[in-house]
């Protein structure tokens, strides 16, 4: 991969998911496209891609709302790879796991909120473990949100392209852990962004939604975030979580923007997520 592009700058491509702005972002580096999104956004993103043509798709992970569009994209686009975990590997050539998964969170909602999910062919699957470099990309392992989760380094921008282990934010205001069930791991996340904040990047680059120039200050609140997340979700039930979240986006922001967060991180998902860690922790 040493002939991707080195000095591109990286670019947000809003996806418009359901036809609302800054909930699902994908980033374009030159050939490389980070976390293309869900099938049922294609018609924003296709139009873009067929005049640059990417080479790679880069996963952070392959939850539906960051991956799913990732076999018709590659059906498309022949000469392109995809980049990805070797945890999240087979579940990408063979999604029947995967898909069974998202249906049982998203019920009849599957197909309006995500599209269709292509299996990729194995043979244009570039396994991660976590410690390469891909041109001008450095890969590190960083589970937490996913068992699978990876996040890059864009080396000569200095952006940290880190999918939702460093959480969810939208317009400068909170920042949110997401944690849906199946594999939340807080204990990792904790180590996960021990290593991001090693890498000493310039920014941080989100899925939902943008970037984030105050590294520091973001991965504080973080940090903070998570451990007050799991307080509520060890002493409350859902609904009081649920409000505590709502409470917690409209004091920092717009009904608009708190829409895009329920949109990108709906409260009862991530309940759920933590409770079931807590249980496994304490079982």
């Amino acid at each position: 991969m040493s002939a991707l592009p080195a000095t591109a700058e990286p670019e947000l491509i809003d996806l418009l998911h359901l036809g609302r702005a800054k909930v699902v972002g994908a980033w374009r580096v030159g050939e490389v496209i980070v976390d293309p999104g869900p099938s049922s956004c294609l018609g924003t993103l296709l139009p873009l891609l067929e005049r640059r043509p990417p080479r790679v798709l880069a996963l952070t992970h392959i939850h539906l709302d960051h991956a799913g569009a990732t076999g018709s994209l590659l059906r498309r686009f022949p000469d392109a790879e995809v980049w990805v975990h070797e945890r999240g590997a087979a579940h990408l050539i063979d999604p029947d796991k995967l898909l069974r998964s998202a249906t049982r969170l998203y019920g009849a909602d599957m197909q309006r909120l995500w599209g269709e999910v292509l299996p990729v062919p194995a043979e244009r699957v570039r396994v991660l473990h976590g410690g390469e470099t891909l041109g001008a990309f450095r890969v590190a392992y960083t589970p937490g949100h996913a068992s699978h989760h990876v996040s890059y380094l864009h080396e000569p921008s200095g952006r940290a392209f880190t999918g939702d282990v460093t959480g969810v934010r939208i317009d400068g205001a909170c920042v949110l852990a997401p944690t849906p069930p199946p594999d939340i791991d807080v204990q990792a996340w904790r180590a996960s962004l021990e290593l991001i904040e090693a890498w000493r990047p310039r920014s941080l680059a989100v899925t939902h939604f943008g970037s984030d120039d105050d590294v520091e200050a973001h991965l504080a609140a973080l940090r903070e975030q998570l451990e007050r997340v799991c307080e509520l979700a060890a002493t409350g039930d859902e609904a009081g979580f649920a409000a505590s979240i709502r409470a917690r986006v409209a004091s920092s922001s717009t009904p608009e923007t708190a829409g895009a967060y329920e949109q990108a991180m709906p409260p009862e998902q991530s309940f759920h997520g933590l409770a079931r860690y807590l249980r496994d922790q304490t079982g």
